[in-house]
Order: structure tokens, then C-alpha cells, then sequence
């Protein structure tokens, strides 16, 4: 097996979008003799699967705040919210391999040994494609069969950063897990409190080269069969990364067509209402009522509106030249941008 690191010019790189593309990116054009690993951690980042709506899936204000990373992959599931104390292994394989695909057991066996030659008890794999210790998920995994390449992965959650796991998540998807973080806390745990005495102060990075090797089957680092990215592949990871994975029209643009509607009540305006249309990441269409008062004819302020990515900068850029106090007396741009996104308008505002 080879292990392909996420590093350029011996540093080790935490750009989620970067790990995604690089993994795309070699299996559409790195061929070798053996299955490929690709060990990695990366700074926080939300990846949604292929099929959701980036919108409905993320608060987009504690994702602007934390500087959290949203990142569309090519393959089905769900969205997983990743950070540095993630460690995630992902591989390719040929097709043929025998009894792989789809087999989470076979997946899962190497990681299994590893972990309980650390110290983990009670490790089990579970359910369709996860790994819990004592009943509780510390993994979950996943296959995907393209281009004659079986594609997979896993992670393993050495530290849990329970606040951004539950906070980055939609107010629907909190209230699916009513009591926050201890909700989370009583399906999920850490692999570090699990781990024997002398392994408990291990860095994220220490951690995924000690299971890089067990997963391999060496026990010295000189003996991994390394393929190291160059400068021409980088050319073409960065190129796709640009391209796909750190685009906004493939991250929240790539959704089918929805609808929402958000309504606010603010004391010197009155009560205003919202309805909208959203197709490839733009207003679609637009309604704006409410018991408020002004003067102009909304269906201008709504043609200013309709074909404008639904994002903050672009919201604004579109309001920049309008005197919106002419059509919602008393409206501040930022409130009306805050409506139309869903962000909460600041307590001292509302009636």
C-alpha cells in the first residue's frame, strides 16, 4: 500500500478543500501497483454530500464567525463536521478487489487492531458503517465505486470540539438533538480518553502516524511506500481545487430548487416577511410583505434582488446603490440581508 501525505515542500498542509481535491485528483490520474492511503487532518470544515443543500444544512453565521470551511465532495451522506483532532483515511482501490466493496467490516479491520494495540477497549464496528467503544460512535465510514476505483474513508475522532459540532449544525438539525451538547455527548466520544496511559498526550499529527503505520503494516516510518505529490501535480490539485472544491457555485450554487420563508417583527418598522426562491445558489424569485410602510413600487427592489447569489457579500453589493428606506420605511440594509439569510436581527432591534 502507498501513502500519499497532504504535503507540499515537506509542510504539511490543513486545507480541507486542498485534501479533497488531491484525493479526486489521483483518482483520475495516479495509477500505481497498490492501493493508495491518504492519512490527513485539516483545519474546521463542515463537507456536505454531494446531494444536500449547503443552505439548510449549515448555520452560515457560526461558519462565518469560526471560519469554518464548507466544502462540497462528489459522493452521497451526509454532512460531517471535521477539525484537526479528526484524523480521516481515506484510500483507492481497484474494483476487483475481493469482497472490499461495501464490506465496512473488511474497511474498518486494520483500524480496529491499531486502536486496540493503544489501549481502546470495546471497540466494535456497528450498525452499517460505523465504529463505536462502549456503545457510543467514535467513527463513521464510507464507499463509493467510481471510475473502476473503489473510493472510501473513514475518520477517527481523537478530541471532539463538542460546542462547533452542535453550534455549526442548522436551528433544525439542533433541534433534532434537543439538549445540544449533552445529546451529543451521550451518542458520540473521543478516542483520547480511551487510549492507554502512554499515549494520552499525543498530538493529532502523532496519532495519525502511529495508525498510518499499523494500518500499513510497518513498524518503522522508513519502511511506508510513500508517493509524493510534485510540483506539476500540485499545479493541477490547485487548479481543481480553484475549479470545484473552493467554489462557492459548486459548494451552495450545486443545490436542487428551494423555497424559504423568514418573517421579523422590528419595533420602528413593523412586521416583515420574506418568501424566496432559490435555483443554483440564486434568487430565483422574491416576495416582500409585511404591515410596514413606504413609498416605491417593491417589484423594483425585488428586480434589484432576483439573479443575486444568495451570500451576504453579493446581497450587499446588489443593495449598495438603493435607498431602501424608499421601499421599507425604516429597513436597514443590513437587517433586510439578515432576513433574507436567516440570520438572527440583534435582540435590541425587535419589538
Amino acid at each position: 500500500m502507498y501513502v500519499v501525505e497532504l504535503k507540499r515542500d515537506g509542510k504539511r498542509i490543513y486545507d480541507g478543500a486542498l485534501a479533497l481535491a488531491s484525493q479526486v485528483w489521483c483518482m483520475n490520474h495516479l495509477f500505481l501497483d497498490e492501493p493508495i492511503l491518504f492519512p490527513y487532518n485539516c483545519d474546521p470544515k463542515i463537507e456536505i454530500g454531494q446531494f444536500q443543500n449547503a443552505h439548510q444544512e449549515i448555520n452560515q453565521q457560526v461558519v462565518d464567525q469560526r471560519h469554518i470551511q464548507v466544502v462540497r465532495r462528489d459522493t452521497g451522506g451526509g454532512s460531517v463536521y471535521c477539525d484537526r483532532h479528526g484524523i480521516n483515511f481515506c484510500f483507492l482501490a481497484d474494483e476487483a478487489t475481493p469482497d472490499l466493496y461495501g464490506n465496512f467490516s473488511k474497511m474498518y479491520r486494520p483500524a480496529i487492531d491499531a486502536l486496540k494495540s493503544l489501549g481502546v477497549k470495546n471497540i466494535v464496528d456497528s450498525g452499517r458503517n460505523d465504529l463505536t467503544v462502549d456503545g457510543k460512535k467514535i467513527s463513521g465510514g464510507a464507499m463509493a465505486i467510481v471510475n473502476h476505483r473503489i473510493y472510501g474513508g473513514f475518520s477517527l475522532m481523537l478530541d471532539i470540539d463538542y460546542d462547533s459540532m452542535v453550534q455549526s449544525l442548522t436551528p433544525n438539525e439542533k433541534k433534532l438533538i434537543s439538549k445540544g451538547i449533552k445529546s451529543v455527548k451521550a451518542r458520540v466520544t473521543d478516542i483520547r480518553s480511551h487510549l492507554a496511559p502512554e499515549y494520552q498526550d499525543l498530538t493529532p499529527e502523532e496519532f495519525m502516524q502511529i495508525m498510518t503505520r499499523k494500518i500499513v503494516g510497518v513498524t518503522s516510518d522508513k519502511d511506508i511506500k510513500y508517493y509524493t505529490l510534485t510540483d506539476d501535480d500540485w499545479r493541477q490539485i490547485d487548479e481543481l481545487a480553484a475549479r470545484k472544491y473552493k467554489n462557492w457555485d459548486w459548494n451552495y450554487g450545486a443545490a436542487p430548487e428551494y423555497q424559504f420563508e423568514h418573517d421579523v417583527h422590528l419595533a420602528n418598522v413593523g412586521t416583515v416577511e420574506v418568501y424566496v426562491t432559490v435555483g443554483n445558489g440564486k434568487i430565483k424569485a422574491l416576495s416582500i410583505n409585511g404591515d410596514f410602510f413606504g413609498k416605491g413600487n417593491h417589484q423594483e427592489l425585488i428586480d434589484t434582488l432576483v439573479g443575486v447569489k444568495i451570500r451576504r457579500e453579493d446581497l450587499e453589493g446588489a443593495l449598495k446603490n438603493v435607498d431602501l428606506n424608499y421601499y421599507v420605511n425604516g429597513l436597514q440594509k443590513d437587517q433586510l440581508i439578515d432576513l433574507i439569510l436567516g440570520d438572527k436581527v440583534p435582540v435590541e432591534q425587535a419589538k
